[in-house]
């Protein structure tokens, strides 16, 4: 009951008062499984990015932090090619920081804050942390590489006007194929040739 009510405030608080760049809603009917959207930050590889994140929240919530993960890709030294986010609010102590006056909008804060500053000393992808370390200039142009390919808004529009555009072509397709199967022309013009008289 507890978790219910904290939930609904806490999700009209997320749509009411979002923090910037930030946006969560309840998926469907699931109370307890969210899905979130960061926005990349300006100056920073991420930029333009929107990330795609989901959120499911436990039985024991606000005792137990909910479990997030990417589902878009991203280039990050502290996220795995899962979509986990090593990041101590999401653990419960000794090993975490996770304490139940924490919310979903501030573990959201928190990884957009992440996005923006890398931990390469706790890695979840060693080899992005020591690229990160020791060749930050081919970490950059890496991690923009994925958000214009996995994140950007161009990226995910074009894909939506593809998929319009298939569908428009497959209608026209159908009804050249049952105007034929009609024995009409769509022109409405006969195919007979005209006899001269």
């Amino acid at each position: 009951m507890q978790r219910t009510s904290r939930l609904k405030r806490e999700l009209h608080l997320l749509t009411t008062e979002p923090p910037p760049g930030i946006t969560c809603w309840q998926n469907e009917s699931h109370i307890d499984y969210l899905q979130a959207q960061i926005l990349g930050s300006a100056d920073t590889p991420y930029e333009k990015g929107v990330f795609d994140l989901e959120v499911v929240v436990p039985v024991r919530y606000p005792f137990e932090p909910p479990k997030m993960r990417f589902l878009t890709p991203i280039y990050h030294p502290n996220i795995d090619s899962s979509g986990r986010i090593c990041l101590d609010v999401l653990r419960l102590p000794p090993k975490g920081a996770w304490r139940p006056s924490l919310n979903i909008a501030t573990l959201l804060t928190s990884i957009q804050m992440l996005m923006n500053e890398p931990n390469p000393d706790d890695p979840l992808m060693a080899d992005i942390s020591s690229e990160y370390k020791y060749n930050k200039q081919a970490f950059l142009r890496n991690a923009r590489q994925w958000t214009e390919k996995y994140a950007s808004q161009t990226t995910i529009t074009s894909k939506t006007l593809d998929e319009e555009n298939q569908s428009e072509a497959n209608l026209l397709k159908d009804s050249n194929t049952s105007q034929k199967r009609k024995g009409g022309d769509i022109s409405g013009c006969s195919k007979k040739p005209r006899s001269e008289t």
